[in-house]
């Protein structure tokens, strides 16, 4: 239950100050000393704030089976296996941003998106928030880029299950939204 006061606000940490450490367009980096509700203070509360949030697409097409593409990542010295993601544009919503990334990392239109959730990956440290969405593939041009993505292909449903059980795949987003897709098929057949 929450800490409340007695005027029933809820008790909240709070920010005494902030340090930056570094700051770009694309991420930052705070050293804050906070208070929590309970009077503890964290002098070197390290947090990273993220300018855009991003969206993953679980693309299905006619057949059940859902898009992947396989992604450079520089950051881990890897080519993976995931679903089209990307940063939300300013002024976009995570529908309009999924539909774009399908066709920037796949060359496949996308219609009938909907959200399946909204969370915060690593919300003890960061503001970074990730949005999972659903939608079926329209025609394909073959078109995608290519310094992003090496291949795209389609899987089936054991496919995407094998990969998850096998520890195949590393990407988070992914991974969230692939077993969110197969909870909600779950349910659904």
């Amino acid at each position: 239950m929450p800490n409340r006061r007695e005027d029933g606000v809820e008790e909240r940490p709070v920010r005494l100050a902030r340090h930056t450490i570094y700051e770009s367009p694309w991420v930052s980096l705070y050293r804050d000393r906070v208070r929590f509700p309970q009077g503890r203070i964290i002098d070197e509360h390290h947090v990273l704030e993220f300018e855009r949030e991003a969206v993953a697409a679980v693309v299905e097409n006619e057949q059940g089976e859902v898009l992947m593409v396989e992604a450079y990542r520089y950051v881990t010295n890897s080519i993976e296996w995931e679903v089209p993601a990307g940063g939300i544009d300013a002024g976009e919503s995570p529908l309009e941003a999924a539909e774009r990334e399908v066709r920037e990392e796949s060359g496949y239109a996308s219609r009938d998106h909907k959200l399946l959730m909204s969370y915060y990956p690593s919300n003890g440290i960061s503001n970074q928030r990730f949005h999972t969405v659903h939608c079926f593939a329209g025609e394909g041009s073959g078109d995608f880029d290519r310094n992003e993505i090496r291949s795209v292909c389609w899987k089936s449903r054991d496919e995407v299950r094998r990969l998850l059980l096998e520890d195949t795949l590393n990407d988070g987003l992914t991974i969230t939204a692939l077993l969110y897709w197969l909870l909600e098929k779950g349910t659904s057949d």
